[in-house]
């Protein structure tokens, strides 16, 4: 609908709590509109997309969604499916499983069913994605690339992700992974974009203004090349070790952030978040 103003991303860097606290889905639940929500769950990415199907419709479904929908694309053709393009234009919430990031932008890249998801994005619909759905939502993604080692000038694979965030390249599994090297990397080749590294069970959540809060267990790096003086990347000699100076790394815990459109960090709690502490601080002395 016209007049709508952007919707929220909700980028996952998988591994998120599924069984006990659960926060980071309840978030998405929340944003979906609650009780009053439909979620679509999209397992283009997975090998076993009916398995996926299952656990995240059951969990919506606990959680108390109105309707949970199972829908497995597998190939370009089912991407410009009517019936399914219309059952994600009714929904209040995308969310991709994780897998495959290439899966994803190769089967859906370019369809009809890309172009809803983008048009839902900008009239007020909630996209989420973990893992692979995390990476996928990023103007240029990483598809491949060394894990838990010095960074390299030039051995990694990226691919054009789905471009629901543009300027960024978007990691997941990150600490967990050891994947700051990449990331670097990354930002290396591609300066002048925002490199956003996140932590397994942790959401980088994003609004319609482009601010970037952080929610979940672990933290989101932020590496900014825009002001890099120096890098020897470069594909002659891939495999020696990268140099590169004056970039900046942010990292930020729950509750803070960091806002895409003027690239300064979000440091403190906003005013609604503290209240809730403070209530919560309240009802704990009674």
């Amino acid at each position: 609908m016209p007049g709508l103003k952007r919707g929220t991303l909700v980028i996952i860097g998988g591994a998120e709590d599924k069984t006990t606290d659960m926060q980071i889905l309840k978030i998405v639940y929340r944003l979906s509109g609650g009780d009053n929500g439909t979620v679509a769950v999209v397992t283009t990415a997975t090998s076993s997309p009916y398995e996926a199907e299952k656990e995240y419709n059951d969990i919506f479904k606990s959680l108390g969604s109105k309707a949970v929908y199972g829908i497995n694309v597998s190939n370009r053709a089912q991407a410009d499916d009517r019936r399914l393009i219309k059952q994600i234009r009714e929904c209040d919430c995308i969310f991709f499983v994780g897998g495959d990031q290439l899966r994803i932008s190769s089967i859906l890249g370019g369809t009809e069913f890309h172009k809803a998801i983008l048009e839902g994005l900008n009239n007020g619909k909630v996209i989420a994605g973990t893992s692979a759905g995390a990476s996928m939502m990023s103007q240029v993604m990483v598809v491949e690339g060394r894990d838990d080692e010095a960074p390299r000038k030039c051995t990694l694979k990226m691919a054009p992700g789905m471009g629901l965030l543009q300027g960024v390249i978007i990691d997941q599994h990150f600490n967990q992974r050891g994947r700051i090297g990449r990331l670097l990397a990354a930002v290396a080749q591609n300066p002048g974009v925002i490199g956003i590294g996140i932590d397994e069970d942790t959401a980088a959540i994003v609004n319609s203004e482009l601010n970037l809060k952080v929610a979940g267990s672990g933290v989101v790096t932020v590496v900014d090349g825009r002001e890099i003086t120096f890098t020897n990347t470069s594909e002659q000699y891939a495999e020696e070790p990268l140099a590169i100076t004056n970039v900046k790394i942010h990292v930020f815990p729950e509750g803070y952030g960091f806002n895409l459109v003027t690239k300064q960090g979000i440091i403190q709690k906003d005013e609604e978040e503290a209240e809730d502490n403070n209530l919560k601080t309240e009802e704990d002395k009674k």
